[in-house]
């Protein structure tokens, strides 16, 4: 579902995301705030989409792997990081599935940048996460907030989680997508369940030029939830 989503939206999505405030001012600020010093780490970056996190890593001398279930997200994070000196490459997968290509502790840091909402079931994502985060490693993610998802669709029931459709406004014109709604609790417990620690727990503000861009959203970013994001912490043994 997701995969022809994203297979679909193509240019577009990475034309919106690029420069878009929700993306390029408010959620890829969030997450590098709360990945700290990436110099000289590992990264694996999941849900990479277009690689416009993957590139702002790879800049900062991160060495990121970034994977993804659309091959055309794939395709086009490879044309927009093919000059980072080999410092980022893609492959296509899904988060879904065991991660097999990718061996145990290898990696210091995971970004998972608006990709779990995707997922109905959490438990084997967070395993595969674990499984290559070397101990003492942090995942940063972000995620819908759940009370704005409750409030700005108007569902009645704020504890269940559901399958949403939702109609997105990409390059002009109206996209279908769809995500899974739930409860703050259900996304603690599945991270407390998975073995990881929840280091922060973080509801960002708007980087400050965005009143500049977008005083309107700036506005909108600054007084009401959108994301939420976790910082967390593969314990060591």
């Amino acid at each position: 579902m997701v995969t022809e989503q994203y297979d679909d939206l193509g240019a577009e999505y990475a034309e919106h995301t690029a420069s878009s405030v929700i993306n390029a001012y408010y959620d890829r600020p969030a997450i590098l705030a709360l990945a700290g010093d990436v110099a000289g780490k590992r990264v694996l970056d999941v849900g990479c989409a277009a690689g416009h996190l993957a590139a702002q890593l790879a800049g900062l001398g991160a060495t990121v792997t970034g994977i993804d279930s659309s091959s055309v997200m794939v395709r086009m994070a490879e044309e927009l990081c093919n000059d980072r000196d080999g410092r980022a490459t893609f492959r296509r997968a899904d988060l879904a599935e065991p991660l097999d290509f990718l061996p145990d502790d290898s990696f210091d840091l995971v970004t998972a940048s608006l990709v779990l909402h995707y997922l109905k079931d959490w438990d084997l994502a967070l395993a595969e996460l674990r499984r290559v985060l070397r101990p003492g490693g942090a995942v940063v993610l972000s995620v819908h907030h759940p009370g704005e998802d409750w409030h700005w669709l108007d569902r009645t029931d704020y504890f269940r989680t559901e399958l949403i459709t939702d109609e997105w406004t990409v390059g002009g014109r109206p996209r279908t997508v769809r995500f899974y709604r739930r409860p703050l609790s259900w996304t603690f417990a599945a991270l407390r369940e998975a073995g990881f620690e929840v280091d922060q727990l973080v509801e960002p503000m708007p980087l400050p030029e965005c009143e500049t861009v977008d005083p309107q959203w700036f506005k909108r970013l600054s007084t009401t939830p959108r994301f939420l994001y976790f910082r967390l912490i593969n314990p060591p043994a």
